[in-house]
């Protein structure tokens, strides 16, 4: 009797959770009531089915358990019973799928006064495009995919040029109006879900998938990726903000168009080359997926602040974020996990040119970042005699930071006393630079860290040291400001 009565509860609770659960459908924010309608027919087919079945293993098995004096009748076939138990599945079968069929026929069948969006996803972020004045977008291709052009957007394409970019995870879609999602992924197969909307759609890579639908009501909507797509799937998120036609037309008055964002990248490239290169090598591999930008929380440390501070790892032990720490951690990044963090991140496979960008991006995050210094240098001041220890140092970019332990260098002005060279026997001879130093090379990308850090403060054309008594000429002072271009 145990176990009729079992199966009995387990029946009555599952239909008492559904009625009464928490957990229900989000309001409906588009024109695809008929979603909900082939959930509801799902749901009821499926439930009457978990009813009935579990009813009738429980009236079964009190029907025909043991009693003394009887026996089991003996019957391998029964033709009557086996029509109507396939009869019955068939019609419930087609019953669930024939309305989702027709539902997916009209999906994929957009109006064609729909308003036309390209979404595309990546690991773990969504960029969005819009066409321009003329309502055409421009052609693309894999091929076309560079740091500076992540869409992979055919520049030679005139349709192009005035298609407006959305380089964040923030869609405006006008109320009342029908948009055509055309869906691509760069990477992985990925999924564009609002729940609001009830309609989603897979991106895989290679092809193009689109969907379409008619938002009819205002307001902010999650967009989730609905295949797991890798370590930061749950953080794939972004927000489509429904709008009413003013708010629409001044939002999209803001976006950029395809021929400015490349004349932009252009520029600051000319400003800042390295740091603009490291500004575009993260978004185009994912690292803003995990890491923001501007001191909010997410998957991993915020690249904010990050540089010069100090990072505790999760065995206890600290170590300050410099040129190296940055270098080992991007290469290796598990194998010191920061505390508060899991080791979540992928190893990346980058050459020491796309880590010595990153590195310089992540630098002008820092208090007193030089985000927009340009390349080349403005009159340099006059160098100054050292002092033996001092609490600050001022750096080339006119920015205070706490100075590193003390390295041994080279006096830096004439006045400084030439007998202080030999004054200690770790200081390395005047005539060959310190051991583990590398010059900085004109004809490639500089060196990603170094032993001892470069001197903070260049030389100047006419002041410089006169060479000591006995030929000995002083190392040369390598300056901070990058090179202007580098051959290819």
């Amino acid at each position: 009797m145990a176990l009729p009565i079992l199966l009995i509860v387990i029946v009555v609770a599952a239909l008492a959770f559904h009625f009464w659960s928490p957990w229900w459908l989000t309001p409906l924010a588009s024109n695809w009531r008929q979603m909900d309608d082939t959930l509801t027919i799902t749901l009821v087919i499926t439930g009457v089915a978990f009813v009935v079945i579990n009813l009738f293993v429980a009236w079964a098995v009190f029907r025909y358990r043991h009693r003394d004096g009887h026996r089991a009748a003996y019957e391998p076939h029964n033709r009557r019973l086996e029509a109507w138990l396939i009869g019955i599945t068939t019609v419930g079968i087609v019953a669930m799928l024939a309305p989702g069929l027709l539902v997916y026929a009209k999906l994929i069948n957009p109006p064609s006064n729909a308003m036309v969006v390209e979404v595309v996803g990546q690991q773990w972020q969504w960029r969005f495009r819009l066409p321009g004045p003329d309502g055409r977008l421009g052609s693309s291709d894999p091929a076309y995919v560079t740091a500076d052009n992540p869409l992979g957007l055919n520049p030679k394409d005139p349709a192009n040029q005035d298609n407006r970019i959305v380089d964040a995870p923030e869609l405006h879609l006008l109320v009342g109006v029908p948009v055509k999602l055309l869906l691509r992924a760069k990477d992985v197969l990925h999924d564009f879900y609002v729940p609001p909307f009830r309609t989603r759609m897979n991106m895989v890579p290679g092809m193009v998938t689109q969907m379409w639908l008619t938002p009819t009501q205002t307001g902010r909507f999650d967009i989730l990726c609905a295949q797991l797509c890798g370590v930061g799937h749950s953080n794939m998120r972004g927000v489509v903000v429904v709008d009413d036609r003013p708010a629409y037309d001044a939002w999209a008055a803001k976006l950029p168009t395809f021929a400015a964002l490349q004349a932009q990248h252009a520029g600051a490239s000319a400003m800042n080359p390295l740091a603009a290169k490291g500004k575009l090598l993260a978004q185009a591999k994912g690292c803003a997926g995990c890491h923001s930008v501007d001191g909010s929380a997410g998957v991993g440390p915020t690249w904010h602040g990050l540089y010069g501070k100090t990072e505790t790892f999760q065995d206890g032990s600290s170590a300050k974020v410099d040129d190296a720490y940055l270098a080992t951690f991007i290469r290796n990044p598990t194998a010191r996990v920061p505390k508060g963090f899991a080791p979540i991140m992928p190893q990346l496979d980058v050459s020491d040119a796309d880590l010595a960008a990153l590195i310089a991006y992540i630098k002008t995050l820092a208090p007193g970042g030089a985000a927009g210094t340009p390349a080349t240098p403005t009159a340099p001041a006059a160098p100054a005699a050292p002092t033996a220890r001092a609490d600050t140092v001022q750096l080339a970019q006119n920015s205070l930071a706490t100075p590193r332990s003390p390295a041994p260098m080279a006096p830096l002005s004439p006045a400084a006393d030439s007998s202080s060279a030999s004054s200690s026997s770790s200081s390395p001879s005047p005539s060959s630079p310190p051991s583990g130093y590398r010059a900085p090379s004109q004809s490639g990308p500089p060196p990603l860290a170094t032993p001892i850090p470069p001197l903070a403060i260049p030389p100047q054309p006419g002041n410089a040291p006169s060479a000591p008594s006995g030929g000995v000429t002083p190392p040369r002072v390598p300056s901070m400001v990058p090179p202007q271009t580098r051959p290819q």
